[in-house]
């Protein structure tokens, strides 16, 4: 018998979107946000499309300067993907300005 709280159905299982609505349950896919975020960067760069790969980057940057991070390690992992994201697009970028 269930109760009147919303369930949410996940292919983990189900989820109470209670629980879920207060981050007791682990991320999906069990990769946090700022693993997804450097994806879409570079999927964006595989792509070409700076612009996109831009924007996710400042919302990236925004995520990992916001967020006070008492593991040392994940900051300084997280730091370490921005600053590789950064580079990539810098260097993708100025790639297409040479060869004009």
């Amino acid at each position: 018998m269930t109760d009147d709280r919303d369930i949410v159905i996940e292919r983990e299982g189900i989820v109470d979107l209670d629980e879920q609505q207060r981050g007791s349950n682990p991320p999906r896919n069990g990769r946090r946000l700022v693993d997804k975020l450097v994806t879409c960067v570079h999927q964006a760069c595989d792509m070409g499309d700076y612009e996109v790969a831009e924007q996710v980057l400042q919302v990236l940057e925004l995520t990992v300067t916001r967020r006070a991070q008492p593991n040392s390690f994940d900051r300084r992992r997280n730091i370490e993907s921005l600053v590789a994201a950064h580079e990539r697009l810098w260097l993708l970028r100025n790639k297409l300005v040479a060869a004009y």
